[in-house]
Order: C-alpha cells, then sequence, then structure tokens
C-alpha cells in the first residue's frame, strides 16, 4: 500500500472518529516501507495544517457534495490537492499515485472522481484562490472560532500567531548540563554533520535541519533531549536547590521531569499523572537520562486520593489546556479543538490549582504553565486564583523573553523562534488574615 492510501486512512480516522495524529500515526507507520515515512508523516501534517484551505478548495472542485460517510475518500481528496498546492511533487506524478490509491483503499468507485478533481485544480487555480481571498477561514486556515478568539485576545498580533501556526516546527533540543554544556553539544553535532545554532533558552540548541532524534550524538545516553526552549524556561522559574520536595504534577510525558532533575540534583521529586500508561513514557524518558524520580499514578485534582500529608516545597503545575500555543506542532488540532472545550480547560484548570494549594508549604513557590495563548486559560485563572486565595501573592518574573500581563508572562507562537507558552509564579505567605473559600465556577 503507498503512502497515500495509509495517510489517507490515517487522516479518515482524524476526519471521522477524531482521534489525534499521535494516536493514529505510530501504527500506520509501520505499516509502511521506512523510506516512505517521510512522505506519509508530510502528507497527513500537512493536510492538517492547511485543511481550511483544503477543503473550501475541493468543495469548490466537487460538482456536489461528498457522501459524509466517505471520510478516507475526502481525505485522498485533500492529500492530493496538498500535493498540488504545497509540495514539489510533479503533477502527473500526484495525481496517478492518488487515484492508485484508490484500489488499494478498495475505493475503485472513487478513481474517476479523484481524478477529474486533481486535474481540474491546475487549470482553476488562480480563479479559485482569488475566491477564496475574501474567506479569512480558508485564508489563514484556521477555524473561525480560533480566529475570533485570537482577535480577540491578541488584536496587534493575530496575523502573526496565524503565520507561526502554519509554520513547520523547528527541531530544538535541550542540552542536559549534567552531562556537557551546550557549545561541547554543538560542536559533537557539527563533527557528525548536523548543524545547531543557540535558541532562546540556556539549555536550547535549533538545528538547521531536521533530524531523527535517535541519530542524534548521545541521545541513547541522555546527553540531550527534544523540547522546544519555551518549555525549558519551567525548571529554571521554579528556583530549584537540592533536596527540595517537588511535585510535577501533569507530568506526562515527563520532559519537564528530566529538566527539573538536570538542574538540580538530589530532589525529592514526584511525577504525578492520572494516565498510567503516559506515566510509561515519564519512566522511559527518565531511564534513558540515568534519573530517577517517583512515580505516582493520581488525579490532581483528588489529592486526597493519592498525597500523604506532607507538604511540597515546589509545585509545577504542567495543566490540561487548548494547546493553542503549539499549533505549528500538532496541526491536527484545528480539526480536534471546539470553542466549547475552553470553558472547560478553564474549569479544570482552576481545580487543579484550588486542589493542589494546600500540599504547597508555606513560603513554597507553584508554577502554573500551558502551551496555551488563550488568556481565559491563562490570566484569568490566575486572576480569578489569586481572588478567592488571599494567603497567595506572585512574585514578578524578570525575564528578557515573552510578554508581561497584569498576571503571569506570555511567549506567542513564533518570538524569538519559540512555541506559545504561559507562565505565572505564585508563592504562598507564611501567615494570612481571613480568607475565601476556592470556588469551582468559573465565568462563561
Amino acid at each position: 500500500m503507498n503512502a497515500r492510501a495509509i495517510a489517507a486512512r490515517s487522516l479518515g480516522q482524524v476526519l471521522r472518529a477524531g482521534q489525534s495524529l499521535t494516536k493514529v500515526l505510530p501504527p500506520a507507520l509501520k505499516q509502511i516501507d521506512p523510506r516512505d515515512r517521510g512522505l506519509l508523516q508530510e502528507l497527513c501534517y500537512g493536510v492538517c495544517r492547511w485543511q481550511p484551505l483544503l477543503q473550501a478548495l475541493l468543495d469548490r472542485l466537487l460538482e456536489r457534495p461528498l457522501d459524509p460517510r466517505e471520510s478516507t475518500v475526502r481525505a485522498l481528496l485533500l492529500i492530493g490537492l496538498y500535493q498540488l498546492h504545497h509540495l514539489r511533487v510533479p503533477e502527473h506524478a500526484a495525481v496517478a499515485e492518488t487515484v492508485a490509491a484508490t484500489r488499494q483503499l478498495r475505493k475503485s468507485w472513487a478513481a474517476g472522481l479523484v481524478n477529474a478533481v486533481l486535474r481540474a485544480f491546475p487549470r482553476r487555480r488562480a480563479e479559485l484562490l482569488a475566491e477564496l481571498e475574501t474567506d479569512p477561514v480558508a485564508r489563514t486556515a484556521h477555524p473561525r472560532w480560533l480566529l475570533d478568539a485570537l482577535e480577540r485576545d491578541w488584536p496587534d498580533d493575530w496575523p502573526a500567531i496565524v503565520a507561526a501556526n502554519n509554520a513547520r516546527p523547528p527541531l530544538t533540543l535541550r542540552v542536559n548540563p549534567r552531562r556537557l554544556d551546550r557549545e561541547d553539544y554543538r560542536s559533537r553535532l557539527a563533527e557528525a554533520g548536523w548543524a545547531a545554532e543557540p535558541a532562546a533558552a540556556p539549555t536550547a540548541l535549533t538545528l538547521t535541519e531536521p533530524v531523527e532524534p535517535t541519530r542524534l550524538p548521545g541521545f541513547a545516553e541522555g546527553w540531550v533531549s527534544v523540547q522546544d526552549a519555551a518549555a525549558q524556561w519551567a525548571a529554571p522559574l521554579l528556583d530549584l536547590r537540592a533536596g527540595l520536595r517537588v511535585l510535577d504534577a501533569c507530568a506526562a510525558p515527563g520532559g519537564k521531569t528530566g529538566h527539573l532533575l538536570e538542574c538540580a540534583p538530589d530532589l525529592d521529586l514526584t511525577a504525578l499523572d492520572r494516565d498510567v500508561n503516559r506515566l510509561e513514557r515519564v519512566r522511559e524518558n527518565l531511564v534513558r537520562l540515568r534519573l530517577k524520580a517517583r512515580l505516582l499514578a493520581g488525579d490532581a485534582e483528588r489529592p486526597a486520593q493519592w498525597w500523604n500529608g506532607v507538604p511540597y516545597d515546589r509545585i509545577l503545575v504542567d495543566a490540561p489546556c487548548s494547546a493553542t500555543g503549539v499549533i505549528r506542532r500538532h496541526p491536527d488540532l484545528k480539526l480536534l479543538r471546539r470553542e466549547r472545550d475552553i470553558a472547560a480547560l478553564a474549569e479544570s484548570q482552576r481545580a487543579i490549582l484550588c486542589s493542589l494549594w494546600p500540599l504547597l508549604r508555606p513560603d513554597g513557590r507553584l508554577l502554573y504553565a500551558t502551551c496555551s495563548v488563550l488568556r481565559r486559560e491563562n490570566e484569568e485563572v490566575v486572576a480569578a486564583f489569586l481572588a478567592a486565595h488571599p494567603d497567595a501573592w506572585e512574585p514578578p518574573i524578570v525575564a528578557d523573553w515573552g510578554r508581561v500581563h497584569p498576571h503571569g508572562r506570555q511567549i506567542l507562537p513564533g518570538e524569538a523562534g519559540m512555541d506559545g507558552f504561559y507562565y505565572a509564579v505564585l508563592s504562598k505567605r507564611a501567615t494570612v488574615l481571613g480568607g475565601a473559600p476556592c470556588r469551582l465556577s468559573y465565568r462563561h
């Protein structure tokens, strides 16, 4: 089965069942010749990145709407248009191979349809693109609800955010300072034939060309990990020292867990996650890095089920969020995320903060982090939390990255080459008079 057929089957699961590429791609990659895996990933990620535009083009090229049940055929048509509009695949090859995929998918009835649509597109390309210039969803390749949210929260910056979301993400590494420094590792990369430039965080390097991480020098030995520079600010903001008792809540897959332990030896660190299977990813990362932490399966909103009553000096809340700051890495979010998700996520974020706050010792520090760019999940959550907790105060984040807000600091996608990330530091007063209960209702 060729890469286009497998890509159509995988994308059909995204379009039909709302499954993520993270879930459907790994088994798909095992079905294909290793030489074609790059093309399979390119087709799947590329179609998701540009789906709003590709779907608008398809709607105008079809004589009548496609049966909604034919999600695999729709995916194949989008794959064909993506090749013709975005890739340097010769037209005849793109058409022939995509038509051939219909037979491999046992959709021979669609061969004529696919052939007609893909042959019509080059003739009508200029006309259709000019027509779609007046359609903001197609022009920006973003769903309407997300465009509205970005324009509302970032009236001056939303075009740059949209452009960054549609760009291919860089491969950024985190160098393990317990093994070697950034320049040493950069030299090792150069010796192996890969160029890299220092990125925005002290331990970050961005490769000029992508590479399979397992091929990197010392990757198996834990010299380096894949992590965007924006995510590498979490550990420094926690002000870690040896011997501190630390909770990494919502820890999976463990990138920040490893960084915490790289930054400070001998932490008493617990990595918490509600998903046992995802905790296995944390364990695998720590084994590769030669680091140790206590792994604990539990719900951050229900600490009574797992907490032993000993307070923590530091808590990292890497809260579940809309991930609107990392769309360039997960473009299927354009298809999977819905406007109604944001209120539910904000409610859960505040619930996690309220539930974990009693676990922090007086004068301790909690870091609230998301990979969202939406204020409703970020500074509004922190503002509501501070209003409900007189024993909480917010030390300022003094930094030369991101943007200062009344609460916290925001990195927008693409700024200094980074993903979109939000951070707010919260500290607990030793004594406080009065106080209000933590209500979990959230303004809708």
